[in-house]
């Protein structure tokens, strides 16, 4: 059985990784999007929903028993211990759910390259589960004015960029960085070396295990 190559992806908030995402999977990866197994995890009835229902009251709950994401991100992002108690129902549920999907990915032996995008991946501490990560980063202003143009306040903007590490600390820990500042155009071309990068590297060495005695590759995909 071949192994499977496992590439983490992430970033900061509104940098570009699920465009990205598609990208790799256009391309040939099976991909995995550590967000939407969290909105599954939220749906009404799930045990996590319930958690969250008992930690943080049914005022977060539409009419439907959906969570108000725009009111429950208020509470979140103003309030880092309530944040924390969040993650800590969210992440051992979610990271469950992407590691039985890697593995499932790796039984199965469909896919060569699995991309796994997690957007808290360094603060979790998940990089040691992936051959390589690549983070896609860009601007604190291109940042903000994309949060600003999905209806955030500067405030709010600022709050959910805080509430993750640094994208200089992520990008200087990474193996591929991708720089979103621009262009779609130009954000799905270092894609592509990225991508080329990746299939050369770590195919060629299936004895390479996950985080253990591999050469960290510092490789900055050209603008």
């Amino acid at each position: 059985m071949r192994r499977l190559i496992k590439v983490g992806l992430t970033g900061g908030i509104a940098t570009g990784k699920s465009v990205t995402l598609n990208h790799f999977q256009q391309a040939g990866a099976a991909g995995i999007d550590a967000d939407e197994l969290a909105h599954q995890t939220l749906a009404p009835g799930t045990p996590t929903w319930g958690e969250v229902v008992r930690a943080f009251g049914k005022e977060i709950l539409n009419k439907d028993r959906t969570v108000n994401r725009r009111k429950f991100g208020e509470i979140v992002f103003t309030d880092e211990r309530k944040r924390a108690a969040l993650n800590g129902i969210l992440h051992p549920t979610v990271g469950r759910m992407w590691a039985e999907g890697v593995a499932k990915l790796e039984r199965e032996g469909v896919a060569r390259i699995a991309v796994v995008s997690i957007p808290l991946l360094y603060e979790v501490a998940a990089e040691t589960q992936f051959d390589c990560v690549v983070v896609v980063a860009c601007s604190d202003e291109t940042q903000l004015a994309r949060l600003r143009q999905k209806g955030l306040s500067e405030p709010q903007a600022r709050a959910r960029i805080g509430a993750q590490w640094p994208l200089p600390t992520k990008m200087d820990r990474a193996d591929f960085v991708i720089w979103n500042d621009g262009l779609l155009r130009v954000l799905s071309e270092q894609a592509g070396i990225v991508w080329a990068n990746i299939k050369e590297t770590y195919h060629a060495s299936s004895k390479n295990q996950p985080g253990k005695n591999r050469d960290k590759q510092e490789r900055r995909a050209a603008g």
